[in-house]
């Protein structure tokens, strides 16, 4: 199982619940957490589409997948229509859920802690959590930026931002194609992660 890398994200715009405003961050983090265990531990009984299913709606109560998509784009995200918006949305939305699907196929003993919050000036939290492993093995230390009690990214080894590292990615495949380009090739990674 690979748990090293961890990427975000769920299902494609809905609205912000009313309860997610006044969310407690951690308590955000840890029911994600919990349902990313219960996913694991019933792993290969779910097969990837099972896990899929379950994890979408998990992350689309912990993420905020539509401010993920924006952050990701960056820049060029203003200049395209709202059709495009949303098709690249839904298409980083299934891309991250599945890619969640297929890291986290099974269990060993693994478990969350949560070690610490610290509130940014602009009112974000950021709940640092490690991921333990057996065998030995270093935790995985995974932060998580909490904005208006969702998700918006996720820091590996505390310092490693997931949509930075999407950003530099997503940029040359925009420049060359556009969002079309970029949405085609997110439901085209969905598809080889779910083995459709």
């Amino acid at each position: 199982m690979t748990t090293r890398r961890t990427l975000l994200s769920a299902a494609a715009l809905m609205p912000l619940p009313a309860l997610a405003q006044g969310a407690d961050p951690t308590a955000v983090v840890e029911r994600f957490h919990a349902a990313l265990l219960a996913v694991m531990r019933d792993a290969q009984r779910l097969g990837a589409r099972g896990r899929y299913d379950r994890l979408s709606s998990a992350m689309q109560q912990s993420f905020d997948l539509a401010a993920m998509t924006r952050i990701s784009v960056g820049p060029p995200w203003t200049g395209f229509g709202p059709a495009e918006q949303q098709a690249l949305t839904e298409a980083f939305s299934r891309w991250s859920v599945a890619t969640y699907a297929a890291r986290f196929d099974g269990f060993s003993g693994e478990s969350f802690t949560t070690v610490g919050t610290q509130t940014l000036p602009n009112g974000d939290v950021l709940v640092r959590t490690h991921l333990n492993r057996t065998g030995g093995q270093e935790p995985v230390v995974l932060s998580y930026l909490v904005r208006r009690g969702r998700i918006v990214d996720i820091y590996l080894t505390g310092t490693i931002s997931e949509l930075a590292s999407r950003r530099s990615e997503f940029s040359g495949i925009l420049r060359d194609g556009g969002p079309t380009r970029l949405a085609n090739e997110l439901n085209a990674r969905t598809a080889q992660l779910l083995g459709t």
